[in-house]
């Protein structure tokens, strides 16, 4: 994942639909990433994760193309789902960055290692969707740290989270940044 390029298409999209067309304190724009980590745990509990096969399948039928059908099969199958919820962390995270000037070089190197201590030393087979939430949350939250820097870490576990459930978390955050910027001004007038 180039989270570099990522984080400038992702402030490119907000910016052409209105998201920063008023400046705003860190705190709304934190509270905006931690939303969408809550939004994860409400899919989480309504058991909705996307249909990956399906949407794949939607998509290469050679009488459906265009933005059109790409919205519908959005919608249908991936759209509200865990992943996609997941996808809005990142591309918040990203957006945020790339407003404040952040980077985040080595999160990549650091997730890389991370999963592999994970994977040769076991983790807790009890840890919940709606825990890893929180520890996200946590880290987004500790004021001895820069915010840079938690930011970071959690764009960090996030990308390990998603290794170790199978999650695709490339895919789902190309096809979300898609349908971002497919999508009406301010998503249909919404306040923020």
């Amino acid at each position: 994942m180039d989270l570099q390029k990522l984080s400038q298409q992702a402030y490119a999209t907000a910016k052409a639909h209105g998201w920063h067309d008023t400046e705003q304190p860190d705190e709304h724009w934190l509270m905006l990433i931690i939303t969408e980590i809550a939004e994860a745990v409400q899919a989480d509990r309504k058991d909705r994760h996307a249909d990956v096969a399906r949407f794949k399948e939607c998509m290469t039928a050679i009488e459906r193309t265009g933005d059109d059908w790409f919205m519908t099969a959005f919608a249908e199958h991936i759209d509200g789902t865990v992943e996609c919820e997941l996808a809005d962390v990142v591309i918040r995270i990203l957006d945020f960055a790339e407003l404040r000037g952040f980077g985040f070089d080595s999160v990549n190197a650091r997730a890389r290692r991370t999963y592999e201590w994970y994977r040769g030393n076991g983790r807790d087979a009890d840890y919940t969707l709606p825990m890893f939430c929180y520890a996200l949350i946590s880290n987004i939250y500790d004021w001895r740290k820069p915010t840079e820097y938690n930011l970071s870490l959690v764009l960090e576990r996030l990308l390990v989270y998603c290794k170790l459930e199978d999650i695709d978390i490339d895919f789902f955050v190309e096809q979300k940044m898609r349908f971002n910027k497919l999508r009406d001004y301010k998503h249909g007038n919404r306040k923020y």
